[in-house]
């Protein structure tokens, strides 16, 4: 289970809804009308008239959709403080009779539920600032940030509840904790579709101010942007200097005992919290079989090596024995900011042990250059929130890039490995499950082809549909005939055929023609650079503020 008591999450979000919800009091017919109007554009309308028919002293000031949308994320804390105690219950009344993979997939959604409380605490700080927006420019970033954090929090009870479909028990299991997960995430997506709605509106009308109503719709699609040197715009100067050059180190990790550590997860213990500043942990040649994990409260770190192959972090859990997928990661990384250069980071565990993460990252705004992700099935879990990866090798078998994070994928190389036999090798699961969500896998620039000993029988797709709404791109790559002239693969029957977006524009390569494609509904090779160009660093992940600090090279546009 996790470190931290129930209790804990239960108490805070106690005394952060006592300060929002007071005594009971009738809401003015206008108030009313506000949170029906509210609620009718959400896709889970019935239970959002019920949470605030029952809490009506949230109506008191709801007559501006912002109102409407903070009563919102008050509800839905609340939800999370009721999952979590139901949580609390189900493990103490299941623990005689539970597996370890059992608990620790209790010990997830318990951590999950902690990270989708600060989202949506965060998210309820960035409503605030939303509103003061002085241009297009920022209220697209305003927006963007909060699309990000809701997306993440109806990401993670997706994700707890994944946990437990590994087998019949498992899933017994699940059907005792679904209801009260589903219920934070149908809340989460309440008010995502709030702000998704709002934010529309308030675009249109200041670029009709501005006179440039033809730029809406893409700037709401703002996740990040990268500037000419192929950086995001949120990293700044001297984090593009650490990326590039020199680094100088605060602590130095190596294994023959000539740093300051050992191991990389005593470096990261003893790193500060919550450290607005960059920490810089040098990790020296060496291979390092441990689990790390950087949880929320480190921000701002940096792991540099000494080059792909030389500083190797190496482990092997996966599900087969025992772990959960989310658990299963060599190297997890929650905590803001996080930046890693010149490593490699793999998962032995093998084709045979099924699910077996090398790297997950929860991480806002983060950022890999020049590092190496090697594992077989489930190898990077792009978890939630918004990366961007350069010249960056990733190799593996089935789902091998996955998740639901915003992430751009640039000058990479992307290698299908060999699997076990008569096993299909999938090159993305994309998991976005709401149409509300700024999410989705942009692979720019790359080189998507096969390992050595792949066998040419081995049929390799670009990817499937793990949720309803997968959104995957590829353009301008390089795309190897080792990939199926269908391109695409479904999951299971029809499931997300119609509402996928999946997308191929200006691809070459022996595997890159599309005349035999699949013919999806949701399928579309792109021929315009006006459409292509909304699946941009500049316009797919946040603006190209975060990027130009890191020091890592990246390109805007197309």
């Amino acid at each position: 289970m996790a470190t931290h008591p129930f209790s804990l999450l239960f108490l805070s979000s106690f005394l952060f809804l006592s300060d929002h919800i007071s005594a009971v009091r009738a809401a003015p017919a206008d108030q009313i009308s506000a949170v029906r109007s509210a609620c009718a554009a959400t896709p889970h309308p019935d239970l959002c008239h019920a949470s605030f028919s029952r809490n009506p002293s949230l109506l008191t000031s709801a007559t501006a959709p912002k109102d409407v949308i903070h009563g919102a994320v008050i509800l839905s804390i609340a939800a999370v403080n009721h999952a979590a105690l139901s949580l609390h219950r189900t493990a103490a009344t299941w623990q005689s009779n539970l597996t370890q993979r059992e608990l620790t997939a209790l010990g997830d959604c318990d951590d999950m539920l902690h990270v989708t409380l600060d989202e949506l605490r965060a998210a309820d700080v960035a409503l605030g600032h939303y509103s003061g927006a002085a241009s297009s420019a920022a209220l697209a970033r305003h927006a963007a940030d909060l699309r990000t954090l809701l997306s993440a929090a109806v990401t993670n009870e997706g994700a707890c509840l994944d946990g437990f479909s590994h087998d019949a028990t498992d899933k017994l299991l699940r059907e005792q904790v679904k209801e009260d997960v589903l219920s934070v995430s149908h809340h989460c997506s309440n008010v995502l579709a709030m702000v998704t709605g709002m934010a529309e509106q308030d675009m249109k009308e200041k670029l009709a101010a501005e006179g440039k109503e033809r730029e809406g719709r893409r700037k709401l699609l703002d996740a990040f942007e990268v500037d000419d040197a192929g950086f995001p715009d949120w990293m700044t100067a001297g984090d593009r200097r650490l990326l590039q050059g020199a680094v100088a180190a605060d602590v130095v990790v190596a294994a023959d005992g000539s740093g300051n550590f050992r191991k990389i997860s005593e470096a990261v213990a003893a790193a500060p919290s919550n450290s607005g500043k960059r920490y810089v942990i040098r990790i020296k040649a060496g291979t390092y079989t441990e689990n790390v994990e950087v949880p929320k409260g480190k921000k701002n770190l940096m792991f540099v090596g000494d080059g792909i192959g030389a500083t190797v972090i190496s482990g092997s859990r996966n599900v087969v024995d025992g772990s959960t997928t989310f658990r299963s990661a060599t190297v997890a990384i929650v905590g803001g900011g996080f930046l890693a250069r010149d490593l490699t980071i793999e998962n032995t565990a093998g084709p045979s042990k099924h699910q077996a993460v090398a790297l997950r990252v929860g991480s806002d705004l983060a950022a890999f250059y020049r590092c190496e992700f090697r594992a077989y099935q489930d190898t990077l879990y792009v978890h939630s929130l918004r990366q961007f990866f350069r010249d960056c090798t990733i190799s593996g078998t089935v789902d091998f890039i996955f998740g639901n994070s915003a992430v751009v994928i640039q000058n990479s190389n992307i290698i299908a490995r060999r699997p076990n036999p008569n096993q299909r090798n999938m090159v993305t699961a994309q998991g976005r499950e709401d149409p509300n969500q700024n999410t989705g896998i942009v692979i720019q620039r790359c080189t998507i082809g096969g390992a050595s000993d792949l066998p040419s029988s081995t049929r390799t797709f670009l990817g499937r549909p793990w949720k309803e709404y997968s959104r995957t791109v590829v353009m301008q790559s390089t795309i190897s005939s080792v990939i199926d002239p269908a391109g695409w693969f479904e999951w299971s029957g029809n499931f997300a055929l119609n509402t996928l977006t999946y997308r191929e524009y200006q691809n070459t390569g022996a595997g890159a023609g599309t005349a035999n494609r699949v013919t999806w509904k949701g399928f579309k090779v792109i021929t315009t650079a006006s459409e292509a160009v909304e699946y941009t660093v500049e316009n797919f992940v946040a603006g190209a503020s975060w990027l130009r600090g890191t020091g890592f090279p990246f390109s805007l546009g197309l």
